[in-house]
Formats: C-alpha cells, structure tokens, sequence
C-alpha cells in the first residue's frame, strides 16, 4: 500500500502535497497529514483525520506536516499514533522522505526557500494550482500564518513559467496562481517585478495556457499592470476574489489590514467597470473581538451593497498568541449566527449573478463528467456527459441555489 496524503486549508498546500506525492512515491502503508492552522477548526479536522486513521489502519505509519505542524511540532507528535513531524520547508525535500527516514520530530527550520519543484499531476484534479509567492511581511492582528509560513518570498518569474508550461504539457487547461499574500509578489527579486508583470510574462511566454486564474487578491495593493490585464487579456479569468475580512473601518484597523471600507468598494467597482460582468468574491470574518452588531452591520451592508455573489465565510477563530486573541470576544454562538448572515446575503447575490448568465454561452471546464465551472467561477451542471479536463462551451439553460445548468454546444 503505497502513501496516501490528506490535505488541509489552502491552495497552496494543495500544490505542496503534489510536491509531497511526487517526494514519497516509494512509501508504503504511510498516511502525510498536510495540516493547516488558519482556524481552529482546521486543526480539529486534521486531528479527527489522525485518529481515523490510526482507528482503520492500525499499521500504517503517520506523518503530521504542513502549518499547524511547523507552529506547534512537539503538539503534534504527541497525538498517538503520529510516528514523524515535518514543518513546512522540510516537507518539500526529497530526503525528508526516505523509506528510513527515522521517526521523531524533525528539526523543524523557520520556511525560507522557495526552491522550485515542478508538478505536472494534481489527482483527481481538473485545474492546477501553482505557487508563485509564500509566506507574509504583514502582521494582521488575527493571523497566524506568517508563524507558519515565515517572511514573504516570491518565485523567480522564469519558474513560475517553466511550472506552468510543464502542467499545459500534460493536459491542463486552467492553471491557479496561489500565495498567503500573492499581491506582495515579487519585492523580494532582482528588479521588483509586480504580480501584473508576472502574469504578463506568464501569459506571453506560455501561449497555449487557455485559462488563467489569480487566489485571493489584497484590493489595496492590485498593481496597474494587474489592473491593465484585467481588462485586456481574455484568458485572464473574469473572476476576482478579494481579501476583504470585514466592511467596517473601525474593525478593519483593529484586524491591521491596509485597506479600507471605501478602498474595497472602489476596487470592487474598478474591477467592473474594467471588466464588466465580471464576478467579485470576498473573504471575510465574521465575530471579530470587538464587533458590535452595528459593526457586523456594516460588513453586512458591504456586502449587500456590492453585490458580492461568491463569499468565502469564516466565524472568528483564535489564535494563541496574536493580538486579537487578547481582545474583548464576542461570543462564539454569535458568530455563527453572523457567519449564517453573511453567507445568506452571498447567496441572494450569488441567485441573481447565476440568473444573470441564463442564456448566454459560457466556457465550461469539466471537472467531472456532469460538472464544472464557467470562466466567472460559477458551478455548473451538465445535461450530458463531457471529459473531465476539457474547456467547451455550453448554453445555460436555467439556475438555481446551487448554480447554474448548461447544455454542451
């Protein structure tokens, strides 16, 4: 029985366990736990993961890596049953993952490198996720990852495209740019190119890449290049997602982000009027400490006002040792109750953008025979069987809570 990885959290330990796969393909009976520590929740599910696990496979030997393992190693190797814990620039070396490689704690390093590792395979994936930046110089006061993922470093451009020539090679027909904090890309490397100026060499120099998509995007810090490719260039998804975390002033300096309320409505109406039609979604928090219901109401009304169809929402988690851990909480059933809130406002926008697109014709990658996505991002279900990994357009034919229907053309 060969290794098996269980991935938590974001894209890009998505793409680090094709890394891991590729590292530990001579392994057997062993399950790589890639954790993530974003919210405590994502470490409950990880640690339910490991005693699943141990409960079905008792022989099978256990790995923890990933966020949760480089923040807190010695934590991790105390669940029964783990026999090795990897912190995040361990996991990606080959040596790491030697059939006698010994069990214990690594010798866990603050993550530095961004050694390129070329990935042609995401399993079972349709789309490919590819690493541009990593770890974050900023300091948000709710945010644990730059813990986990050290100071921020970038990708030298001629990688980024050698990684994404390499997966057009072997079938793929959407590729992902992922990072902690993608717009800050590039500060770190000889001639300080922009994330725009990256897209623009990526897009020019790999020509037969039909869709290309951008993670989670900071608004106060989209260059004018991004902005200048956002309108221009098709194969550049219409598809923006924005870190926003909240829709009041107040709670925004309390969270230290740098944009604010009026700065994320004006990215929001910039991005439409360059790209009209084009979808807008947000992360955000809901139940930050200090967050009055007059707060939370103006993220509410935020997104309300913006109309933003695809949200990704997640009630307050603490985090031992940030700033936010200290602050005056709001109690935890009530942030839920407001989570609930925003993701009903969501998905009212999100039924009238999917009402939006009945009729027209949309390119749809097939993720499975019966499903995909349209270049917006909106989920689809198809009246007929298609290959999974093929673009091909379809005629929406109606919309409901889940999404859109479509017919192959």
């Amino acid at each position: 029985m060969s290794a098996d990885i269980l991935t938590f959290g974001c894209r890009l330990n998505a793409w680090e366990s094709e890394v891991i796969r590729g590292h530990a393909a001579r392994l057997d009976d062993t399950v790589i736990v890639n954790t993530c520590a974003v919210t405590a929740e994502a470490e409950r599910q990880a640690r339910q993961a490991i005693r699943r696990v141990r409960r079905e496979r008792p022989g099978a030997r256990i790995v923890v890596t990933g966020c949760a393992a480089q923040i807190d190693p010695q934590g991790w190797a105390r669940l029964p049953g783990v026999d090795r814990v990897l912190g995040n620039q361990e996991k990606l070396a080959p040596e790491s993952w030697r059939p006698d490689a010994p069990s214990a704690v690594a010798d866990i390093m603050a993550a530095r490198d961004t050694a390129p590792h070329l990935v042609t395979r995401f399993g079972g994936r349709a789309r490919a996720f590819v690493q541009v930046q990593q770890g974050c110089d900023h300091r948000c006061t709710f945010c644990i990852i730059p813990f986990g993922r050290g100071p921020s470093r970038s990708v030298p451009v001629g990688a980024v495209v050698a990684q994404v020539r390499a997966l057009v090679e072997a079938g793929y027909r959407e590729v992902v740019l992922s990072g902690v904090d993608a717009t800050s890309y590039g500060a770190d490397l000889p001639g300080r190119p922009s994330l725009g100026q990256l897209v623009r060499r990526l897009l020019a120099l790999v020509p037969d890449l039909p869709r290309l998509r951008l993670s989670s995007l900071d608004p106060q810090e989209i260059d004018a290049e991004l902005w200048r490719l956002l309108a221009e260039q098709e194969r550049l998804m219409p598809n923006l997602h924005l870190s926003l975390q909240a829709g009041s002033d107040l709670i925004l300096k309390r969270m230290r982000r740098r944009h604010s309320r009026a700065g994320a409505l004006a990215a929001i109406a910039r991005a439409r009027d360059m790209r009209p039609g084009i979808a807008v979604g947000a992360d955000l928090i809901a139940g930050f400490p200090t967050e009055s219901e007059a707060l939370f109401a103006e993220t509410l009304a935020l997104v309300e006002e913006a109309e933003l169809p695809f949200l990704h929402v997640f009630p307050y988690s603490e985090r031992p040792g940030t700033p936010a851990a200290r602050m005056p909480a709001v109690p935890v059933a009530e942030r839920r109750v407001r989570a609930a809130r925003l993701r009903a406002a969501g998905a009212r926008n999100a039924a009238r953008f999917y009402a939006s697109q009945v009729g027209r014709t949309a390119s749809v990658l097939a993720e499975t025979a019966q499903a995909g996505h349209t270049e917006h991002f909106a989920p689809v279900r198809l009246a007929g069987p298609a290959n999974p990994g093929r673009l091909l357009a379809a005629r929406i034919t109606g919309a409901d809570g889940r999404g859109l229907l479509a017919e192959a053309l």
